[in-house]
Formats: C-alpha cells, structure tokens, sequence
C-alpha cells in the first residue's frame, strides 16, 4: 500500500507535468500546528532538509505554527538530524507530574517543563537558526486584544467565546479578538499577502526566539499565554494555529515572488523579472507542504466548519505531501498520534511512546516514496489538491 499522496494546486500542477521537481524550483515550505500529528512528518523533514535541500543556494521561506515552528526551526540547525533526533525524543517522552485529583497537569506546569526544554533545546545556537544561509524562518503566532490582552482566569474564557462567535460569523472578524504576529528572520519578507486577517511582523532575535516559540506552541487552556515578547508590544501571545492552523495563506505566486524573493543562479542574485523569464524553473516559487492530511485548514477555530476546508486559490502554487488515510488505517489504535492520546494513555508513559514510536517507523515509508517520485515523477500519482 501507498503511504504517501501527492496533491498539487493548478500552478503546481503545470510546472510539475513539466519540469518535475528541482530544489530550486521551492521557495517556501510551510509546517502546520497539530501536536503529535506532526510526528509522523518527521522523517519527509530529515530527507528534505538534511539531504535534498542540503545544497541549496537560495533563498526558501520557512513558515510555521506550534509543532510546526518547532519542526522548522530545528531545521534551521547546522546538524538539523540530530535536533530532529532531539525533537522527536523529547516530544515523544514529555510527561508531567499530575497534582492531586487531577486527570491532566495544569496549564502552568506544563508552560514551565515546556517552556524550560524549548530553553534547554536552542541556548547558545539561535545564532544557528537565525543566521542560516539560506532559509528565512517565520513564527507564527497568535495576539491577544481587549479581553485577550492578559490570561487571567475571568477574561480568557470570555475573550475566546468572542473569539468563536466571531469566527463562526466570519473569518476575518476574529481579528477584533485575535491578531496574526509573525516573527520573522531579520529582513526577511512576508512570503505570503496578509490581507486575509489583520497581521503584524517582528523581527526574530536571540532574545525572542525561545518566547515566540513557546507561544506558538500555547494552545489555550493546555498552557499559559507568554506575555510581553521581547521586541514585539504588550500583550498576551498564544498557539500560532489559532489564527493559521494549517497556513492556508495566500502564498506569493511566480510573479509576485520574483519580485520579493532574489533568485541566486551561480552565485549572481537577479531581482528582476527580465532575468527572472530566462529561468522557468527558479523562479517556479512553489510551495512543498508535508501535511499530515489532505484538507489545508484556515484556523483552529475551522475545524467543524468544513465548508471552509476546500482548497482556494490561495494554495494554487503549492504541492502537499500527506498520508495515504487507508495507509493510516495501518499504524498503531488505526490513526496518526494526537493530543486525545495524553487522555487515554493518562500516566502510562510507555504504552503512548511505543504507539507513537510505532507510526514514526512505519512513516519512513512516505519520505521513502516521495525520493522515488523524485527521480521518476508520475503525474499520475499527483491528486488535485
């Protein structure tokens, strides 16, 4: 059985039929929030980032929400296979101590054990990540406004009720309560036209780039709010996927990123769209999305709006690698690993992590498949996203 599906918008489509997939032809690479789900991408991101993109000269936008700024961000590394390494261990094997008579840790226990292994993870290589040659990373996280300027106990619940209700009326008026702030490498632009929801940009620092991390990684109610990000206004910042859960942006198309994205050929950078007609397939601007599903879903928030889940033109330069859903029939309890399993393992440790472990094994299969495609593309096995 496949375990890997290929879903390619009309744009993506085309290039493919017609020149395939080089590295340079990519130009961003998106990671969705989605706690465990995230795992089983683990081994498609040690095959493209430590060795298919390994030589790559120019410039890729690397875009990301909770687990996924974490994923990205490791990337960024200079052995970005031993923090992958790091990553899935520490992921795996996370576990808090439970007060008395409850079921689950408290929001501040488990901001503190996170917040101290994100600390321990990047102290002393954020110059690593930030000073990468040739990926420009992007935080995604979310801001609170009015009653979701603080966490406090009364006000939060509170905010996020407003925040829903005004989701559900409209996406973008949910930026009354909620604000995109992204937290990009110094000079880096936006890859994507923020005129979807209300959006702010910081620069990323050795002083914020923990901070930014932990907040995207804050899911509501599970952790605290990380307050006042250094180098970004006063406020209270929470999980990236609250705003863009699976980043469906509106991503620059080839036009629009010759223009905002320098194209190095031979060491030569050549910003205008003149050069840039010479060479179809650097300035491709294609966006690779490994995804742990199909649908590229706007907001946690959208999750039981499903008219919302359909591909927009937003997605139309974009190639998405995603399981095959009979493949994950295949893996342990019959799905990819989430957040329920906390729940049902509750404190046995080492049933959770045998389970999870299992899936991340079984999805070798998919970066396996993908390094095939690549050196023998078969349109026919590339779905309409």
């Amino acid at each position: 059985m496949q375990a890997l599906r290929l879903y390619a918008g009309p744009t993506a489509f085309k290039h493919l039929q017609h020149n395939g997939l080089q590295p340079r032809d990519v130009r961003v690479i998106p990671a969705a929030a989605g706690g465990p789900k995230g795992l089983v991408l683990g081994r498609l991101d040690r095959f493209l980032f430590g060795d298919w993109l390994r030589s790559s000269s120019h410039t890729i936008h690397l875009v990301g929400a909770s687990i996924g700024a974490w994923r990205l961000s490791t990337a960024c590394l200079k052995d970005p296979l031993q923090g992958f390494d790091r990553l899935e261990q520490e992921y795996i094997y996370q576990h808090y101590d439970l007060p008395p008579g409850r079921k689950m840790p408290t929001p501040d226990t488990i901001s503190a054990v996170f917040g101290g292994n994100l600390r321990a993870f990047y102290t002393g290589r954020e110059d690593e990540v930030l000073q990468h040659p040739c990926f420009k990373l992007h935080i995604i996280t979310s801001r609170g406004r009015h009653l979701l300027a603080r966490d406090q106990a009364l006000r939060t619940p509170l905010g996020f009720l407003g925040a829903y209700l005004a989701n559900a009326l409209r996406r973008k008026t949910m930026g009354a309560w909620l604000e995109r702030a992204v937290f990009s490498s110094q000079h880096a632009r936006l890859p994507f036209r923020s005129r979807d929801y209300p959006t702010r940009q910081f620069d990323l620092t050795a002083q914020n780039l923990v901070p930014a991390l932990l907040a995207s990684c804050s899911i509501p109610f599970v952790l605290r709010a990380v307050h006042d990000i250094p180098g970004a206004p006063p406020g209270a910042y929470w999980d990236g996927g609250l705003t863009d859960y699976h980043l469906h942006l509106q991503y620059l198309r080839p036009k629009i990123a010759i223009d905002n994205i320098a194209i190095c050929v031979d060491g030569t950078y050549a910003g205008g769209l003149k050069d840039a007609e010479k060479l179809p397939s650097a300035a491709a601007g294609l966006v690779l999305y490994p995804h742990f599903q199909k649908a590229v879903v706007p907001g946690w928030l959208d999750k039981r709006l499903t008219w919302r889940h359909k591909s927009s033109s937003f997605l139309d330069n974009m190639l998405v690698l995603a399981p095959n859903p009979d493949w994950v029939k295949s893996l342990p309890n019959g799905k990819l690993p989430d957040r329920a399993d906390f729940r049902h393992y509750g404190l046995d440790l080492p049933s959770r992590a045998k389970a999870w472990t299992g899936a991340i094994a079984a999805s070798q299969q998919m970066a396996d498949e993908f390094a095939q495609w690549l050196q023998r593309p078969d349109m026919g096995q590339v779905h309409a996203l």
